[in-house]
C-alpha cells in the first residue's frame, strides 16, 4: 500500500502540465495489489480472499488506528472515508489470474467476482479502480458482476492508444541510455503496431497482450 506525499514520482512528467494534476495531487491513498501473489500462497478462493482482506486491514490499521475496528474490508474502508473524506485509488494487477487457475470452477469464479463487486462497486471510498490483466471482464449467469468498469484492450484501445507501450523512438533512447542493443530489443519486443506515428519511425509496442480496465 502506498500513501500520499509521493509527489516526486510525477515531477518532470508530462502529466504535471494538465490543470487536473494539481487538483488531484496528494488527494488519495493508493492500494496496490498483485492478485497472483495471494493466489500462489493459498489453496482455494476462500483462503485467498481471507488473507487478502487480513493483509489490507492490517495496513489500514497501521495508517488509521483510530478509525478501523472492523475485520471486514468494506466496512473498514467506509469508516476511514467517513472520518477522513479521503477516497482511495485501488490498483489491481493480474486481476484475472484466478480464472486461469480455476478454469472449470464456476463457484470459485463467482465468489471472486462477488467479492470485487462488493468491495469496489458504488463505493464512495473508491476514487478510481484500475485493473490489468489478459482476460476481459468475466461474466457469469445473465449479468456482469463488474459492469461498472470500462475496458481498454490492445485490440481496441480507442482514446488510450497513445498511452499503450512504447514508441520505437522511446525504445531507441532507452537502449542508448542503458547501453542495450536496439536491434536485439526490436526482435524480442516489437509486437504491436496500433496507429501510425507522426515520428519518422513507426510506433512500437511491447510484445505481450495487455488489457487495461478503468472505472
Amino acid at each position: 500500500m502506498y500513501f500520499r506525499n509521493r509527489v516526486e514520482l510525477f515531477e518532470h512528467l508530462f502529466i504535471q502540465n494538465f490543470p487536473s494534476y494539481q487538483e488531484h495531487k496528494n488527494k488519495y491513498d493508493v492500494i496496490k495489489i498483485n492478485m497472483q501473489e495471494f493466489l500462489s500462497v493459498t489453496h482455494d478462493v476462500d483462503e485467498m480472499l481471507t488473507i487478502l482482506q487480513k493483509r489490507l486491514i492490517k495496513e489500514l490499521k497501521l495508517k488509521y488506528p483510530d478509525y478501523v475496528d472492523s475485520e471486514y474490508l468494506v466496512f473498514a474502508m467506509q469508516d476511514i472515508f467517513m472520518y477522513t473524506n479521503h477516497p482511495f485509488v485501488i490498483l489491481i494487477d493480474e486481476w484475472d489470474c484466478l480464472f486461469q487457475e480455476y478454469k472449470q470452477n464456476k463457484d470459485a469464479q463467482k465468489k471472486y467476482l462477488d467479492f470485487l463487486r462488493a468491495w469496489l462497486k458504488d463505493k464512495d471510498y473508491v476514487a478510481l479502480a484500475y485493473m490489468t490483466g489478459i482476460l476481459p471482464i468475466k461474466k457469469y449467469g445473465s449479468h456482469s458482476a463488474l459492469n461498472m468498469f470500462t475496458e481498454y484492450s490492445m485490440t481496441n484501445p480507442r482514446e488510450m492508444t497513445e498511452f499503450f507501450g512504447f514508441t520505437e523512438r522511446e525504445v531507441y533512447e532507452l537502449c542508448r541510455q542503458y547501453k542495450r542493443n536496439f536491434e536485439g530489443t526490436k526482435v524480442w519486443y516489437d509486437g504491436y503496431r496500433l496507429t501510425k506515428s507522426e515520428d519518422s519511425m513507426p510506433q512500437m509496442r511491447r510484445y505481450f497482450e495487455m488489457a487495461i480496465i478503468i472505472v
